[in-house]
């Protein structure tokens, strides 16, 4: 359905880019193969995601799409990729190694070497081994972080420093580099400078830790789709929490967090630029998610004879008035049934009646 719907955007709406709930940096192999045929398709769904997304049939289908519609066609009228989630699992984040040395070669390139405080090894130097950073332990254990090191605190300073003379070289780069090229050394400033934030409060110990850590990841979202809404129009696919314009909650064991997710940080900065569609689902048999109570807002849905439908929220909202639909609970994990309360900021609803087995 979500690939159904990308290539109605970009034949009727001349929609150019999609990003999906995927590691921003491994996202970069996918948009080189649909825009330049780079590598193999069995590579790139090995290589080009994360959270085992290159697995999923449909993913396949859609970066096979892409790559024939591109075929062919000049830049500027070609589809683009995007993976829009920092190089982030729940258990730990990756070494900054990839973005912050990418983000070096390129101003060694371009720029003026004198104006460069570092040289590759000092920065291979301070970051050391990969698995020290990638240490799975340290989600639960912040003394098993090196973030708070101070090989760390040198490389957040360098880091910055790096960002802001991209950012002083703008018009030099513009003439000097390509528009891709400097695109993708912003996303590597913007993944390096969040992974040792990210890192930094991992080794921390305040009780604010667990929040501070699940809206820094939001946040490392936020920055990508703001700077994908620069360049094109975007459809981007995600879970619910991470686009809604509501404050998202979870619990970690006992511990209740909230956070401002991507969408609502977006939608602060682009306004009526931003759109939240809700996903929502009747069945998933397979995971055992039945059908939904008919006082719940998937209830009501599913009553509906046909087996998909993009619905008006709002106005959904004024037809029930007063009616408050109960909240659904799915007895799957892998399914979060709409909360009614966010209804009144919901811009749409895509339903699917029955999720079928893939």
């Amino acid at each position: 359905m979500r690939n159904d719907l990308f290539r109605q955007l970009v034949e009727q709406e001349r929609y150019r880019t999609i990003a999906i709930e995927s590691d921003c940096m491994m996202g970069l192999v996918v948009d080189d193969y649909v825009t330049s045929g780079t590598g193999t398709l069995d590579e790139v769904m090995e290589r080009g995601f994360s959270h085992e997304w290159g697995a999923f049939a449909a993913n396949r289908e859609l970066v096979r799409w892409m790559r024939a519609y591109n075929d062919g066609r000049p830049g500027s009228q070609q589809l683009r990729f995007a993976g829009f989630d920092g190089p982030l699992e729940i258990t730990g984040a990756a070494s900054p190694r990839q973005a912050l040395t990418a983000l070096h070669a390129y101003l060694t390139a371009w720029a003026d070497a004198d104006l460069l405080l570092c040289t590759a090894d000092t920065l291979d130097r301070l970051l050391g081994a990969d698995d020290r950073w990638t240490n799975p332990a340290a989600m639960m254990d912040p003394s098993q972080s090196v973030g708070q090191t101070p090989e760390a605190n040198q490389l957040r300073l360098l880091a910055d420093d790096l960002v802001a003379l991209l950012d002083a070289q703008t018009p030099h780069l513009i003439a000097a580099s390509s528009r891709d090229d400097r695109d993708r050394a912003r996303l590597y400033g913007r993944t390096a400078i969040g992974l040792l934030r990210y890192h930094f409060w991992m080794a921390e110990t305040a009780p604010g830790r667990m929040a501070r850590l699940v809206g820094l990841r939001d946040s490392m979202m936020a920055a990508n789709l703001l700077a994908l809404a620069e360049r094109s129009p975007t459809l981007v696919n995600a879970h619910n929490g991470h686009l809604q314009r509501d404050k998202s909650t979870m619990r970690m064991g006992d511990l209740p967090l909230e956070w401002w997710s991507a969408g609502a940080i977006v939608s602060a900065h682009l306004g009526d630029g931003y759109a939240f569609l809700a996903t929502a689902l009747g069945t998933i048999r397979h995971h055992g998610v039945d059908a939904p109570p008919p006082d719940t807002i998937e209830g009501l849905l599913y009553a509906l004879p046909k087996d998909r439908y993009v619905v008006d929220a709002r106005r959904l909202a004024t037809v029930l008035g007063d009616v408050t639909p109960a909240p659904r609970v799915s007895p799957w994990y892998g399914y979060s049934p709409l909360d009614p309360a966010h209804l009144a900021s919901t811009d749409g609803i895509v339903f699917v009646k029955d999720a079928r087995r893939s």
